[in-house]
């Protein structure tokens, strides 16, 4: 990993874009930005069209890393190029912008209160790639709907054992165990996995750095002991689903915690405004999520 992105990680200020809507979330994904779906015939047009999304978003002159400083990919954009560049060394060479890159293949069925992740059958070869492609860490999401001890204990576990592969492969981890904003029990899933991130916490060596991706919680500053844990980059926040005024209110009353924002990022953009206004839409979303995370 780069010593100089891992620095701005830990230290900088600013917030992380998730960019990283996969296949099953795509078209949705595309009719909220104004592209309906008889707009394309097949998964490769679509991919094209959200590619073309994506590219006008990160080349975008508010998309600066003043504000962002780093964003989440999935994996066909990690593929593909933004001016003759691929998409990691466009957003670090020419954006100082640090590019993460998805690796979960989505959420098994709900058992027990939880949604682990499926298996990530080609790991291996997803990071040998991502390194070519010069990404610096990863992401990847369970969920969380019930206080259930040992469901959630699983779901971390789960979390952890690939994050150490992770690792072993040069990159740094983003671990997301989200609560779902909606869970009666939200609050005291929130105190039984913080318990248990900081037990696999301790037990990491200091060359096994992780991020943590985590709903925000209903307690503020919950998670104050994770962000000043010596073996944590950086904690970020989801929207889960907030508004991006909710969530940018809820996230300030947070120290330390800082946006990794999807749908509140992009939710006002349209493929039929001017450059102007797509610009200026995105200033907009991009400062505010900024003023909420430092």
């Amino acid at each position: 990993m780069r010593q100089d992105q891992l620095q701005k990680m830990k230290n900088g200020k600013g917030f992380i874009a998730a960019l990283d809507q996969s296949g099953g979330s795509t078209p949705k994904a595309l009719a909220a930005y104004g592209v309906p779906e008889d707009a394309y015939s097949n998964e490769d047009e679509m991919f094209d069209l959200v590619h073309e999304m994506r590219t006008r978003i990160i080349t975008s002159p508010a998309f600066d890393s003043d504000y962002i400083l780093g964003a989440i990919l999935f994996e066909q954009t990690m593929d593909r190029e933004i001016e003759g560049m691929y998409t990691g060394d466009y957003l670090s060479e020419k954006k100082g912008i640090v590019p993460f890159l998805k690796v979960d293949k989505g959420l098994a069925e709900e058992s027990n209160g939880v949604q682990m992740m499926k298996p990530i059958t080609d790991l291996d070869e997803t990071l040998r790639r991502a390194n070519e492609r010069h990404i610096f860490g990863t992401k990847m999401r369970s969920v969380i709907k019930e206080a259930n001890p040992e469901s959630i204990k699983a779901v971390v576990d789960q979390q952890f054992e690939i994050g150490k592969q992770i690792i072993a492969a040069g990159l740094v981890p983003i671990i997301e165990p989200e609560v779902d904003i909606n869970s009666p029990e939200k609050e005291k899933c929130e105190d039984l996995l913080k318990t248990e991130i900081l037990s696999h916490l301790d037990s990491l060596t200091d060359n096994e750095p992780v991020m943590l991706k985590l709903s925000i919680p209903t307690k503020a500053n919950l998670y104050k002991e994770l962000i000043d844990h010596p073996k944590v980059v950086r904690v970020v926040a989801l929207s889960g689903g907030y508004s991006a005024d909710v969530a940018n209110e809820k996230l300030k009353a947070n120290d330390g915690l800082i946006a990794s924002f999807s749908r509140a990022l992009s939710q006002d953009l349209n493929a039929n405004q001017t450059d102007e206004e797509f610009n200026a839409t995105l200033e907009n979303a991009v400062k505010s999520i900024y003023e909420a995370s430092v």
